[in-house]
């Protein structure tokens, strides 16, 4: 046990470096919540569980508040990024390495946090959980919300998704669907005979070559919307008409909307085609409107901006928990095999958020 614990009165960038070389690509993660589930389960001041690979620690000091801050612990696999290294680039200090930005920077803090501050402002959960970068249903998060939502209630939630520093609210919600031509086969010598399915692939992609993305205020955040292709698929054989083509979508969408009204609009947008949804995944709204929200934003002293991609936000969003995005590390370099965090970056974020936890 004692060699499997973290030290976490070390500096948040070398608590980094601890967590990411322990490797933890997506469904390897257990040494790592091993290590954390053994040192959480030191400090007296925290109730701890553990649900497959997600380890939930919790203060009990009977606050009328309490807030739910979580973060994924496995990264997408390696490649030749690490161990990790320090290195420094025009003067600025950075660890470099696999799961730097997304998002064991942001775990690091929490963890940090969770273990020195004994006696928060208000009540916190912390959830560290496994499987966020694979399929929704290995989803660590999800399967603690599916099986212990009691766990997840709080009246706000900060995830530690990388922000770069900054707050981002809620989320846009997405969905990926086909659009579907039907044709007729024949002989391509002979193509007058069938109908190409292909070539009625035109009108969709014409749809989607003219279609404007709307710009959509939601609680005073603006959340840029996108239609875009991202596949297509038809033909049987070099010398036959194919009766068949799929135009793979995704559909990102603001908040302000739900998953089944998006559909419906995609629906309508294509009407005339065989819609087929494949994928769907709610958005999430700012999660500024409640005083704990108000509060977080005037301690950190952080403008808040919208979150473009979907994030484990609209998990508590559906449990109607305000959630936002708040963590180290530029989003761009997330699965980057340059992905690295600046140092300062870690230390402010730890910073703003201890001023905040502390009620200073």
């Amino acid at each position: 046990m004692p060699d499997a614990l973290l030290d976490l009165t070390a500096d948040s960038a070398a608590i980094t470096k601890a967590v990411c070389d322990l490797q933890s690509v997506s469904g390897e993660e257990q040494p790592l919540a091993d290590a954390i589930e053994a040192t959480m389960r030191m400090h007296e001041h925290l109730s701890v569980e553990r649900i497959g690979n997600t380890v939930v620690a919790r203060t009990e000091l009977g606050r009328d508040r309490r807030v739910v801050i979580a973060g994924h612990i496995d990264t997408v696999p390696v490649n030749g990024n690490l161990p990790t290294r320090f290195e420094s680039e025009n003067g600025v200090e950075y660890l470099w390495g696999r799961g730097t930005v997304d998002m064991k920077a942001g775990v690091a803090v929490q963890l940090k946090l969770a273990a020195e501050i004994a006696t928060p402002a208000f009540d916190v959960t912390w959830i560290w959980y496994d499987n966020e970068e694979v399929a929704e249903s290995k989803n660590g998060l999800g399967i603690v919300a599916r099986e212990r939502p009691d766990l997840m209630r709080g009246d706000f939630a900060i995830l530690g998704e990388p922000s770069d520093g900054g707050v981002e609210g809620g989320c846009n919600g997405t969905i990926r669907f086909d659009v579907v031509t039907h044709g007729v086969r024949s002989h391509s010598a002979r193509s007058w005979i069938g109908h190409n399915a292909i070539h009625d692939a035109a009108g969709v992609l014409t749809v989607l070559a003219e279609y404007e993305a709307a710009h959509v205020d939601v609680d005073g955040l603006v959340y840029r919307e996108g239609l875009n292709a991202v596949g297509i698929e038809g033909g049987v054989a070099g010398n036959v008409i194919p009766d068949s083509c799929r135009v793979t979508v995704n559909y990102r969408f603001a908040p302000d909307k739900t998953a089944d009204a998006a559909i419906a609009h995609v629906t309508q947008l294509f009407d005339g085609y065989d819609v087929e949804v494949t994928d769907r995944a709610e958005g999430a709204r700012p999660g500024l409107t409640v005083p704990l929200a108000a509060e977080f934003i005037r301690a950190t002293g952080l403008t808040p901006r919208p979150k473009m991609g979907w994030t484990d936000v609209a998990r508590f969003s559906a449990l109607g928990v305000p959630a936002v995005n708040y963590g180290p590390g530029d989003p761009l370099l997330a699965h980057h095999d340059q992905e690295r965090v600046e140092l300062e970056q870690i230390r402010d974020c730890e910073n703003r958020l201890r001023n905040w936890l502390s009620g200073a």
